[in-house]
């Protein structure tokens, strides 16, 4: 395992590329987020995905999410966006927003435990955001630590839990809030939170209207 210290507010694009290229070979990596630190894998190598819940021991009939770089890749991902939607997406994208969306025939099964959504978000964070833009993929990206320990704010928490599985770190100091991302269902009327996290209902029922 290799960590790297990266500047959190301009990335140096040499470990960016390093880790792309770890992405690509299939490798497990670590990554800071503006929420907390994220374990993440290429979305279209099954055997990355499968290493993902290794690392994690999560069951398999828990739904991995994911994250793109730029709204225009979502749809490698998901399906369609829904006119609500689209609205939180210019509203709250980058950041801590996690949207259940319809999912792309595309993406594996594995991930959505043979569901028919997914939940996709675009992180706000420089670190995060320049390994996506040039992966230019989907990447599965859940939080770095064992299923039900608390997640991990810090690279070092991060190595802690899953370090044993990856061949990367990348270290950009702690994460700014520690608070997972709100999750809200848009693929049922009403929309429905299904957690509360960084944004918090009464934002998102100003949007949406009706929600659960």
């Amino acid at each position: 395992m290799i960590k790297i210290k990266v500047n959190p507010d301009n990335p140096e694009p040499t470990a960016i590329q390093a880790a792309v290229e770890a992405l690509r070979r299939g490798e497990l990596i670590i990554f800071p987020t503006e929420t907390v630190y994220g374990l993440a894998a290429d979305a279209f190598n099954e055997s990355a995905v499968r290493a993902v819940y290794a690392a994690k021991g999560r069951l398999n009939n828990q739904p991995l999410p994911v994250q793109v770089g730029d709204i225009e890749d979502v749809s490698k991902a998901a399906e369609y966006m829904s006119a609500e939607a689209r609205r939180l997406a210019v509203l709250y994208w980058p950041g801590p927003l996690t949207m259940i969306l319809p999912k792309a025939a595309g993406l594996s099964d594995l991930i959505t435990c043979g569901g028919s959504t997914v939940g996709l978000r675009i992180p706000d964070h420089p670190v995060a955001l320049a390994l996506l833009r040039e992966f230019g993929s989907v990447m599965v990206a859940t939080s770095a630590n064992k299923t039900g320990d608390m997640p991990p704010t810090t690279a070092s928490q991060a190595a802690d839990g899953v370090g044993e599985s990856v061949t990367m770190i990348l270290d950009g100091g702690t994460s700014e809030s520690g608070i997972a991302s709100t999750v809200v269902d848009l693929t049922v009327s009403p929309p429905k939170i299904l957690r509360m996290g960084g944004i918090g209902s009464e934002a998102i029922g100003k949007v949406l209207g009706e929600v659960e």
